[in-house]
C-alpha cells in the first residue's frame, strides 16, 4: 500500500507543512478553549510561508496517575509518525519542537472545522463508515484512551482528520473511545494492510528508533504485540467494563 500524505493547508504541500512546523517562527496566539490541559493557538511562520498550529507545551501538561508526567506531547508526535507509518492520513503533520516559547512541546497543524460536524454526526453518513473502520482500527493499534467525539473532525473539503493523541500507548489496556460501532465485525483488508504495515516499520529503523526517543522501549514493544493480536483475532473488540466511554463524549 502507498502512503497517502496529505495536508489540510491551503497551498502547501506535507513537506512544506512539516518543514514550516519545524522551522518557522511561532508566535502563539491564545488559549484554546475546553481543554484539560494548557493548549495554545498559535501561527507558524517562515519564508513567506504561514500556517496555524495547536501548541502543547509539555510544562502545561495535567498531571495524570496512568501517564508519567510530561509526556502527553510526545505521544502526540509518536502517534503521528505511528499514523504515517501505517499509511493512515488522519493525523495531521506534527513534531516536537524545543524551542517553543512556552518550552518545548507538540507542535501540529491546526484543522479548519465545523466543530458541529463530529463523530456522532459523521458516523450517521453510510460514505464515512470505511473511514471510520480504519480510524478505529488505528486506536486500537495506539491504544487510545481519549477517543471522544469532538476529537473526529471534518476539513472545508470533507476531509476526515483525528486529533488529541495525547493519551495514547499505555502498556496497560486503556481503550476508551466512540467509536464501538465495528465491535464484532471483521478487520477491512485495507485497515488490515494498514496496520501489518505498521507493525512491521515498528520493528525496525528509522521508526522504531525515532519512537524510542518519545516513548520507552516497552512501550513500542507493546504497540507490536497489541497490533499482532488484533490481527490475529481478526475482528474489532467489545467494550470491556464501565470505562470504555471516555467523558466528555464530545
Amino acid at each position: 500500500m502507498s502512503r497517502v500524505e496529505r495536508t489540510s493547508a491551503p497551498g502547501l504541500s506535507f513537506d512544506d507543512v512539516l518543514g514550516l512546523l519545524g522551522a518557522g517562527e511561532i508566535d502563539v496566539l491564545g488559549l484554546l478553549p475546553y481543554s484539560s490541559n494548557y493548549v495554545f493557538l498559535a501561527r507558524v511562520t517562515n519564508e513567506g510561508q504561514s500556517a496555524l498550529a495547536v501548541y502543547k507545551p509539555r510544562r502545561g501538561e495535567r498531571p495524570l496517575w496512568d501517564f508519567p508526567a510530561g509526556t502527553l506531547a510526545a505521544r502526540e508526535v509518536a502517534a503521528f509518525l505511528v499514523a504515517r507509518a501505517g499509511g493512515w492520513s488522519f493525523v495531521p503533520p506534527t513534531i516536537m519542537r524545543l524551542d517553543a516559547p512556552l518550552g518545548s512541546g507538540s507542535l501540529q497543524l491546526f484543522v479548519e472545522h465545523d466543530p458541529e460536524r463530529h463523530f456522532f454526526v459523521l458516523a450517521n453518513e453510510p460514505e464515512r463508515h470505511g473511514e471510520l473502520a480504519r480510524l478505529a482500527a488505528f486506536d486500537i493499534a495506539i491504544n487510545n484512551a481519549d477517543r471522544k467525539g469532538g476529537h473526529v473532525l471534518e476539513d472545508a473539503n470533507g476531509g476526515l482528520w483525528a486529533v488529541d493523541h495525547g493519551l495514547s500507548f499505555n502498556l496497560e489496556p486503556k481503550l476508551r473511545t466512540v467509536i464501538w460501532g465495528f465491535a464484532g465485525e471483521p478487520i477491512p483488508e485495507v485497515a488490515r494492510s494498514q496496520l501489518e504495515r505498521a507493525r512491521d516499520e515498528l520493528s525496525k529503523a528509522p521508526l522504531r528508533d525515532e519512537l524510542i526517543e518519545l516513548l520507552s522501549a516497552e512501550e513500542v514493544d507493546e504497540t507490536i504485540a497489541r497490533i499482532e493480536v488484533f490481527l490475529k483475532e481478526g475482528i474489532y473488540p467489545h467494550p470491556q467494563g464501565p470505562r470504555a466511554m471516555p467523558w466528555p463524549l464530545v
